[in-house]
């Protein structure tokens, strides 16, 4: 019995249990289309690749499992090429299929033709283009294998139109296994266990890797055993609480800030689940602190990361050891820790009612925090608030802020939050968007419209590139080449048939997202920000003072 391809292909993508492809077809896709139209998958048509791209990778993100993506040839192809690095640099499982002209007869010389195969190699884990009908399950299977494997990250399937429209008699599908991934050897926990017995002054990073569905019961378990504190990266936040009493902070930059102070009297740190490619939240020094990596792969050494002891293997499996060997142990020093807790508290409190309109970020987030409640997900695109929401959020569950730190794109913002919406339509979800950023993708604005999603996107506006404006003052050159005009964002959403909203007050800010929750739907709520409290994310001598003393 034959089966064409594109059949094929669509057939080991449900057994591979996908819900959705997101994308943008070209006529290099049409059979692979008109297969997927007679399949149980969803497909949600967006409005540019890199939107379907930013889709795929959160939906990979939030499900362990890969996301699926839809582009054509050429352009269609070059167009989900920031996707492919955002879901590789930030660990997330994403399938990528482009179309391709005929490889057997092509007519059309090199029109449209690029080699899209070698352009992805170095964003991606596995590229390949398939050659024959037969060959279709064998790639689906060994993509989905390590898209998944530790470290997840993005892959990319070319299919020519020919080979899509080709039939076969080899129609086997393959059966799906799921990844295996081993334990931590004894010798190396016995040394980690001795190690952390002998330090004064541990302290536990808690990084992207470490947010498994696996490891976050081990790790919270490990912390109430131990009474170690810890602190998070941007990607960390909300594997275990922000508001646990041995929560000392998220580091939203490498040095200079509020937890840093914890960070350098540390004299060992445990690091679960960081690896380089996230920002760094700390810089090792020679004859300083000690550093314990556990993860799923080895470190990646370089200049300011050369730990001493590694425990490579599952994140879950590994601490669960380590907490079997470890009581509380007496001669650990934890009042400094519990002091630049209580600072770190009060610091991020402060400006949290100011009454100046337009807002301040502290107040900003202090607000949406209120409004989101413990399970509410909020995505940020990339800018200035980006640092405030990380240092001053805090996150109650896993998963609930999205945030790239990795290759901190500006525009994932929106389609992350779409994607969170249609995975989690019983809980509230926002989008926190600069101006800049958000006109990047606004055109997803119709594609969540016509997808009826319930999805509050807030627009911080300041009419400019406010983050690289920051750098450039702190550097001391002068204010140019960043500010530009904006359209009227409330006329903008309506256009789309969302709803439109335009703070006037600091006071009005809240309770306006929480009717907008109330209502449903899709509403773009703009409000102007004043950056002008951007001088006090680096640390100043009078707080380090008081953090020191």
């Amino acid at each position: 019995m034959t089966i064409k391809a594109s059949d094929l292909f669509v057939q080991a993508l449900e057994n591979e249990g996908v819900e959705y492809v997101f994308g943008v077809p070209g006529e290099e896709n049409l059979d692979f289309l008109d297969s997927l139209s007679r399949s149980n998958i969803r497909f949600v048509l967006t409005r540019h690749e890199q939107g379907a791209g930013f889709m795929a990778a959160t939906y990979g993100r939030l499900t362990g499992r890969p996301g699926v993506c839809l582009a054509t040839l050429g352009p269609g192809a070059t167009n989900l090429v920031t996707a492919a690095a955002y879901a590789q640099l930030g660990a997330m499982p994403m399938l990528m299929i482009t179309g391709q002209k005929p490889i057997k007869t092509n007519k059309q010389g090199r029109f449209q033709i690029i080699d899209v195969v070698n352009m992805m190699r170095p964003l991606t884990k596995m590229t390949h283009q398939i050659v024959t009908a037969g060959g279709v399950p064998s790639r689906v299977r060994e993509a989905f294998r390590l898209a998944s494997q530790e470290r997840p990250g993005a892959v990319h399937l070319e299919l020519p139109e020919d080979i899509a429209a080709d039939v076969t008699e080899d129609g086997h599908i393959f059966e799906v296994s799921p990844p295996q991934i081993a334990e931590c050897g004894e010798t190396a926990i016995e040394q980690a266990v001795e190690m952390i017995r002998q330090a004064r002054r541990p302290l536990l990073l808690i990084g992207a890797g470490a947010n498994r569905q696996n490891a976050i019961p081990a790790l919270r378990a490990f912390v109430e055993k131990t009474g170690i504190f810890f602190f998070n990266t941007q990607m960390g936040m909300g594997v275990i609480s922000g508001q646990h009493e041995k929560f000392v902070g998220t580091t939203a930059l490498s040095s200079g800030d509020y937890v840093h102070c914890a960070i350098d009297h540390a004299d060992l740190i445990i690091n679960a689940g960081h690896d380089v490619v996230e920002k760094p939240p700390f810089f090792m020094e020679h004859g300083g602190a000690k550093v314990i990596h556990i993860n799923f792969t080895p470190a990646q050494v370089d200049r300011v990361y050369f730990p001493q002891t590694e425990l490579i293997g599952d994140i879950g499996a590994t601490f669960e050891k380590l907490a079997d060997q470890l009581e509380p142990i007496p001669t650990h020093e934890t009042k400094y820790f519990e002091r630049v807790r209580k600072h770190v508290l009060e610091h991020i409190s402060e400006n949290s009612d100011d009454p100046r309109f337009p807002m301040v970020p502290q107040r900003i987030v202090c607000d949406v925090q209120k409004v989101m409640g413990q399970d509410g997900i909020i995505a940020l695109d990339n800018g200035m608030y980006k640092i405030w929401f990380a240092r001053n959020y805090r996150a109650h569950q896993p998963n609930t802020v999205l945030l790239d730190n990795a290759l901190a794109t500006m525009g994932a913002g929106l389609p992350a939050a779409m994607m969170a919406s249609i995975l989690n339509p019983e809980k509230r979800v926002m989008a926190v968007c600069g101006d800049g950023g958000f006109m990047m993708n606004s055109q997803e604005m119709e594609t969540a419209v016509r997808l009826g999603l319930n999805l509050v996107v807030l627009v911080l506006r300041d009419d400019s590139y406010g983050m690289i404006r920051w750098k450039q003052a702190v550097g001391g050159l002068p204010d140019w080449g960043l500010t530009f005009g904006n359209p009227d964002f409330v006329t903008h959403a309506e256009s789309y048939g969302a709803s439109g909203h335009r703070v006037a007050s600091a006071d009005e800010f809240a309770p306006l997202i929480e009717r907008c929750f109330v209502q449903g739907g899709l509403h773009l709520v703009e409000t102007s920000i004043d950056y002008s409290e951007n001088k006090r994310v680096l640390i100043d001598e009078l707080a380090q003072r008081v953090c020191l003393v």
